[in-house]
């Protein structure tokens, strides 16, 4: 009994760690998601995006505010960058420790992601407030 007491302790630990691991991801990325709001605030408010930016699709929406965007838009594209591959990075991870409480709470979480960056590039083509808002005044 007490040999199958210490293998099983590694596998603890491991999913202990696994765990731990994917709990910091969350709150870090729950941090940047934070930021990220409101710098999204701040570029609704304050940036005009240059004319010559307008038009085009997702990618060069997010091609153009990195290259010519007002700096704000800048940082705001690569930061909702950032937190796409770590929203894919942190469902991946979860599917592989077998997480599954909550149940589907980070896959909910990048597609809600991956729409506010359809809404951002809505709103760096067209240079319209409400693209980047889901409720239109």
């Amino acid at each position: 009994m007490l040999e199958s007491d210490l293998t099983s302790q590694p596998a603890h630990r491991a999913r202990d760690r696994q765990t731990s691991m994917l709990r910091r991801t969350s709150l870090g990325m729950a941090i940047g998601l934070l930021v990220q709001y409101g710098l999204g605030m701040v570029v609704n408010l304050y940036v005009t995006v240059p004319r010559q930016d307008e038009g085009g699709g997702f990618l060069t929406a997010i091609g153009r505010a990195l290259a010519n965007g007002p700096v704000a838009l800048g940082v705001h594209a690569a930061l909702g960058l950032l937190l796409i591959v770590g929203a894919v990075g942190l469902v991946i991870r979860a599917a592989a420790a077998r997480q599954r409480a909550p149940p589907g709470c980070r896959r909910r979480g990048l597609l809600a992601i991956l729409g506010a960056a359809a809404g951002g590039a809505g709103f760096v083509t067209s240079d319209s407030d409400g693209a980047s808002s889901p409720w239109r005044c």
